[in-house]
Order: structure tokens, then sequence, then C-alpha cells
């Protein structure tokens, strides 16, 4: 059975953004300002009739955002691994029960227009590096954009500069994402986004049918 995401056209302009998956920590960090943020993006979500999709739960980063959506009259669902579940992760909204992370992660991507990642830790850079690759290897077209609270990215941004340096990542997919400071800014980057054409021009039709 495949494991990987819907297959979305490769065309370099974005569709209609109607549902945002949204990547981020299940802590709040250090500084109120990321909580703030992530918060001021679920009123943004909701104000602009976009659903949110995000890893479920009711606490940190996620449950601000989670928040933020549903206190301003938005949609958002949740997308829980059943281990996290059963450990009594509370939940705000409508959620659906996967059974590991893999299928959690497909589960998102296949619910989503776009992509939105907040500050985080190892899970949250997980899923932000995988939406990348998958974007680079042409799986899907959907834009990405990092929520750049306090230079949070700034030593990922610092580490992709290096990787182009030493040829280990093309320059042009460098700019598989877009980056931001404040929420104000996403709509309209989301809205504008453009995959670089350099690329991978990889086709997996054909590998999707024989595993179906």
């Amino acid at each position: 059975m495949s494991v990987l995401p819907k297959l979305t056209s490769s065309a370099p302009v974005t569709a209609e953004i109607k549902s945002v998956c949204v990547f981020c920590g299940s802590g709040n960090g250090a500084d109120p300002a990321y909580a703030f943020e992530a918060y001021e993006l679920g009123k943004l979500l909701a104000a602009n009739n976009i659903r949110l999709v995000y890893g479920g739960g009711s606490v940190g980063l996620m449950g601000a955002v989670a928040r933020g959506t549903l206190e301003n009259g938005g949609n958002a669902i949740g997308i829980v691994p059943e281990p996290l579940f059963e450990h009594g992760s509370a939940q705000l909204c409508e959620t659906v029960i996967v059974p590991d992370m893999h299928t959690r992660k497909k589960r998102m991507s296949d619910e989503s227009d776009a992509f939105v990642v907040l500050p985080g830790g190892f899970g949250t850079m997980e899923e932000m590096l995988e939406i990348i690759t998958w974007s680079q290897l042409n799986v899907h077209s959907k834009p990405i954009l990092l929520l750049n609270t306090k230079d949070y990215y700034k030593p990922f941004v610092d580490w992709i500069q290096l990787s182009v340096r030493e040829q280990f990542i093309q320059p042009k997919n460098a700019d598989i994402f877009v980056m931001c400071d404040t929420t104000k800014e996403v709509l309209n980057l989301l809205q504008t986004y453009q995959a670089p054409p350099s690329r991978y021009g990889l086709d997996w039709t054909k590998r999707r049918q024989s595993l179906v």
C-alpha cells in the first residue's frame, strides 16, 4: 500500500488555498511571542475561511494555533497517531485517529493545500524536511512557508546556504520554501508562492499505480 501523499499538479502557481497544514511544537517555547504568533495564525486562517490541519492536541503552539482558529469561528481537524491518543492527548476539534506517525504525515498532506511551519523541536523539523523533500522530488507543488518568529529558523537557512555552497542542494531548490517574520505576511506569500522549476521532474504516477 502506498505511503505517498496524493499527487498534485506540478504547475508552479498554486490553486486556491482552502486548507492549511501547520507543523509546530507541542511546547510553548521560552518566549510568549511564539504562542502569540501561533494564535494569530489561527485567527488569520479563521478570518479567511481556511481550515486548519494540524497534529491534534491542546498544548503548546499546537494548542495555540487551534484555539486561534476555533475561538474565531474557524474550522480545524487534528490528525493523531493512536499511541498518542491512547496516552491521553486532549483534543480541541474534530480528530482523525491514524495508526502511526507515517500515516499521520500522509493524511495531513492529503488534507492540505499548503504548509506553514512554526517553531518546534525534532518532530517539527522532521515534518518540515520531509515535506520539503517531497516537493524537491515533485511529489507535490504545494506552498511551504516558515514563520520565522524571533529568527528561529535563521540557523536552518544558514545550513541550507552552506549546503548550496558545498553543492549538496541546487541553488534554486533553496527556494522550495519561503519565510516571513509575522503572520501578517502569511496569506499573501501562500497565494503568490511558486515552486522552483529546478525541482526533479519525476513522475510518481506509474509508481503509485503499481502500489495500489
